[in-house]
C-alpha cells in the first residue's frame, strides 16, 4: 500500500517539474527574440578546456547593424544558401547527406543556420537521436518567434570562429586588430572559412584549406550578391521573409 502510494506523488511531482522547465525554457526563448544570451554550452566547455594554457577566451557582441555587411553575406553564401527562403530545414540537402552518409564514413552535415543556432544557443555538440530531436523543436521555435534576421544575428555571435574565440566581433579583434563592422569582403570570406572546424581551419596564420574554402567563398558571394532576398537581409530592407 505504501508503494502504491509513493508511485502517483512521485509521478505528480515530476510531471510539475517538467511543466515547471517548460515554462522556464519557453520565456528563455521568447526573451532571446530580444535579450541576448549570456553564454552557452559550447562556449562553457571552450572555456574549461584553455585552463592551464596561455590561450584566452574571447567573447564579444555585436548587433548586426555593427557587423559588416560581407560578413553576413559570406556566412549565408558558406553555410545556407537557401537561408532566406527555407522554414528552417533544407529538406533537399538533408536527403543528400543521407545517402552520402549511407555509403561513406566520411560524414556529410545538412544543418541550416537555423539548426545550427539551435545547436549552439540551446543544446550542446555532439551527435545523438536525442539532440537532433531536440534540435528539430529549437529550429521550428526560433523561426516561428525569432525571425530570420534576428536567427543570423545570433548566429554570428555564437558561432565558434577560433580556438577559445566565438563571434565575429571577438574574431575581428583578435585576427585583424578591427571591429567586425569594418571588415573587408576577404578578411569576412576568411573568417568564415574557419567554421565547419574553427580550431584545425586557422585563420591566422591561415591554413591551406582555410584559404582553399576564402576562395570559393568569395566566388559565392559574388554570385549571390545580387539575389534581392539576401539583399533584403543583410541591409535594412524590411522586405525580407519571416
Amino acid at each position: 500500500m505504501e508503494l502504491k502510494g509513493i508511485v502517483p506523488r512521485t509521478w505528480k511531482k515530476l510531471k510539475r517539474i517538467l511543466l515547471i522547465l517548460f515554462i522556464a525554457h519557453f520565456v528563455y526563448l521568447v526573451m532571446l527574440r530580444w535579450v541576448n544570451p549570456p553564454i552557452t554550452l559550447t562556449m562553457i566547455s571552450s572555456w574549461v578546456s584553455l585552463w592551464g594554457t596561455d590561450k584566452h577566451f574571447h567573447k564579444t557582441w555585436a548587433d548586426a547593424e555593427d557587423i559588416s555587411q560581407y560578413a553576413r553575406l559570406a556566412v549565408i553564401a558558406s553555410e545556407d544558401q537557401l537561408f532566406p527562403d527555407h522554414d528552417g530545414f533544407d529538406f533537399k540537402s538533408i536527403e543528400k547527406a543521407m545517402k552520402h552518409n549511407q555509403k561513406s564514413k566520411k560524414i556529410r552535415g545538412a544543418s541550416t543556420i537555423s539548426q545550427q543556432v539551435a545547436k549552439n544557443v540551446f543544446l550542446w555538440q555532439g551527435r545523438s537521436w536525442l539532440r537532433k530531436g531536440l534540435e528539430v523543436y529549437f529550429t521550428f521555435m526560433i523561426e516561428k518567434i525569432w525571425g530570420k534576421k534576428r536567427i543570423l544575428e545570433m548566429y554570428m555571435n555564437v558561432a565558434q570562429t577560433g580556438d577559445g574565440i566565438f563571434g565575429f566581433e571577438a574574431a575581428a579583434r583578435a585576427y585583424y586588430h578591427r571591429s567586425a563592422a569594418s571588415l573587408n569582403r576577404e578578411q569576412a570570406a576568411m573568417i568564415t572559412a574557419c567554421l565547419p572546424n574553427p580550431v584545425k581551419y586557422t585563420v591566422n596564420p591561415p591554413a591551406r584549406i582555410t584559404s582553399w574554402r576564402q576562395r570559393r567563398i568569395l566566388v559565392q558571394m559574388r554570385n549571390l550578391s545580387t539575389d534581392p532576398d539576401v539583399v533584403a537581409l543583410i541591409t535594412d530592407k524590411k522586405n525580407v521573409k519571416h
